[in-house]
């Protein structure tokens, strides 16, 4: 079958059982038999599929942090690593936390600067360390040298802030994406053509609420995390995939293990998971949970692209209403 964005999934005319009265001899009985029918014959709806919608709306929670440097300022805002920005991982669990948010498990590392230190697969596409396969053709990462960096997350009970309301610490309301269908069929959000996104300059979605903009230059409000839960049914024919690129910290989770692992405070980085390297069942539903965070200014790129068909499954409780 070929494989694109979107597969179609073609049943055949099963028989019909037909029962028929036969009343012979004074005596009465009902025979219950198979009749093949022609496909011709047989009266059927269309077999025309619904039409994929035009779009995705998915809601989740952005929260808002004050930088480090000001009172009730978080400390892994506006921090720089040990070992300077870059793309960092390992610092979280594998595992989604039973309140399904990321664990912080330190033990982190920097991945070398340049696209060719990235895990990649065949293809040389940007994987998650986590998924290398050499099996498939994957090619291995490279790591900035032996030492521990968590890529500027200062301990446990900072991280624990991040994705959770804290009062005095963030303020927190709900945000919806909309990702647009596009000619292969897949769903994409993408900050550089977003007409909201290109009117300021990057994806600030709370740009002048909750706490406000900071001052500085540029003076936007950079400082934010953004949750996620949704969920969608897995074809094992359908080329299913997700994909992300953009700044800083992102951890992806599909049934509830971290398939996209991009922390770190760092410019525009992508990685992509191919759902067929899950073990999934074909037919079943599974939740895909989302995180991210911005935590430097200078910039802020935000793009998913998937062919799954997302929604959202929660919506975490908020401390403020949204305009």
């Amino acid at each position: 079958m070929n494989r694109k964005w979107n597969s179609i999934l073609v049943k055949k005319a099963r028989p019909q059982r037909t029962a028929i009265a036969i009343a012979a001899a004074g005596l009465s009985a009902v025979c219950l038999f198979s009749v093949s029918t022609p496909n011709a014959a047989i009266a059927s709806p269309d077999p025309t599929p619904p039409a994929p919608p035009s779009s995705i709306s998915l809601t989740g929670v952005v929260r808002d942090f004050k930088e480090r440097t000001v009172q009730n300022g978080h400390p892994d805002f506006e921090i720089t690593p040990t070992h300077g920005f870059g793309h960092y991982c390992g610092a979280i669990s594998a595992d989604l936390g039973s309140d399904r948010k990321p664990v912080f498990i330190g033990g982190g590392f920097k991945v070398k600067a340049g696209s060719t230190y990235e895990w990649r697969n065949s293809a040389g596409k940007n994987i998650c360390w986590r998924l290398y396969d050499p099996a498939r053709g994957d090619l291995i990462g490279k790591k900035d040298g032996t030492y521990i960096d968590n890529g500027g997350i200062t301990s446990a009970t900072s991280f624990g802030k991040w994705f959770n309301d804290e009062p005095g610490t963030n303020l927190s309301s709900p945000l919806t994406l909309v990702l647009n269908r596009t000619a292969d069929g897949s769903y994409v959000f993408d900050s550089t053509i977003d007409p909201q996104c290109v009117a300021v300059g990057g994806f600030f979605p709370i740009e002048g609420q909750l706490f406000g903009n900071p001052g500085g230059s540029p003076n936007r409000n950079f400082h934010f995390t953004y949750e996620l839960h949704t969920e969608f049914t897995y074809d094992s024919d359908g080329s299913q995939i997700f994909i992300f690129r953009g700044d800083d910290d992102v951890w992806v989770y599909v049934n509830d293990r971290l398939v996209i692992d991009l922390g770190g405070v760092h410019g525009a980085v992508e990685q992509r998971v191919e759902l067929n390297r899950l073990g999934l069942t074909d037919g079943e539903t599974y939740k895909l949970d989302f995180f991210f965070a911005e935590r430097h200014r200078t910039q802020s790129n935000f793009r998913i692209q998937t062919n799954l068909q997302l929604h959202t499954a929660e919506i975490p409780s908020v401390t403020s209403a949204f305009d």
